[in-house]
């Protein structure tokens, strides 16, 4: 026992000479205080953390991140004694959260009588919302709708003036939330599972921007795959918002391992939940 504890200390210190051959590392792990034990447990992470910095050096957006995380870089702190990491979004991630935040909020004023219709192209959705809420009885199964379109085509707002309206008006609960952030802030696990049934149960749920995200098993399969079948079992009425049609949401969800099965299936859930209309019109977001 004596002897193998030895030679992973060795291992140990063997991994972290290689690493402090990298001025990079060196700088990283003196920037945050490490120490020499606190550096050695965790040489590899903090290699990772060295790599994502490195690759936004030299990004142009999110459309090429390459981090593990979208928009962020996993980084290394050190707060009274307790060495942890925690994902930090980069200056696009902080641009575009500006943004989305803004568009959330201008949305939760949202109303149907604030729809553009002058905009042919939108006709057809701004018929179905206008039906939606007319026709809407909370005591009967009915579909939501997955809604895709070019960027900035008012996708969101459109959807999010509907449900304020059902909120208002039909006296049931909505909640409009946008995928990718919605991901980092399950990663607390202390509150995982109270959001979790929440966006299970809520009558009324928008995801807006699927296919923003970073595709990975657990935000597919127990995030995402979980939500929409509870949803879909209890007949609760759920809406998308995407840049992506559902045959470019599943090529997006087999994500690098093509695992085209387990995309195959979200994609089913989402046709069972949804009807899909498309909204290609001009960028309201100039």
């Amino acid at each position: 026992m004596f002897v193998s504890g030895n030679k992973n200390i060795e291992a140990l210190e063997k991994n972290l000479k290689e690493a402090c051959q990298n001025e990079s590392f060196r700088e990283l792990v003196k920037s945050v205080g490490l120490t020499k034990e606190e550096t050695m447990k965790k040489v590899t992470k903090l290699q990772d953390t060295v790599e994502e910095l490195e690759h936004c050096k030299k990004c142009k957006g999110l459309f090429e991140c390459k981090n593990a995380y979208l928009g962020h870089v996993s980084m290394p702190k050190k707060e009274e004694g307790l060495f942890t990491f925690s994902y930090v979004p980069c200056r696009y991630k902080v641009k575009e959260n500006e943004v989305r935040k803004s568009e959330l909020e201008k949305n939760k004023e949202a109303r149907m009588k604030d729809i553009d219709g002058s905009d042919k192209k939108r006709a057809k959705v701004i018929k179905w919302i206008i039906e939606y809420f007319e026709n809407f009885d909370f005591s009967k199964p009915q579909k939501g709708l997955y809604l895709s379109g070019s960027f900035g085509s008012g996708k969101t707002f459109l959807i999010g003036a509907l449900l304020n309206e059902l909120e208002e008006k039909k006296n049931v609960t909505t909640e409009l939330i946008y995928f990718p952030e919605v991901l980092k802030d399950l990663k607390d696990w202390e509150f995982y599972d109270a959001k979790m049934n929440y966006y299970q149960t809520v009558d009324v749920l928008c995801i807006d921007d699927i296919g923003a995200e970073k595709v990975s098993e657990w935000s597919r399969d127990e995030v995402l795959g979980t939500i929409l079948q509870s949803r879909m079992n209890s007949h609760l009425p759920t809406f998308f918002t995407s840049n992506l049609t559902l045959e470019e949401l599943e090529i997006h969800l087999a994500g690098k391992e093509l695992d085209k099965l387990k995309a195959r299936r979200i994609i089913e859930r989402i046709k069972q939940l949804t009807e899909e209309l498309s909204l290609i019109s001009e960028n309201r977001r100039k």
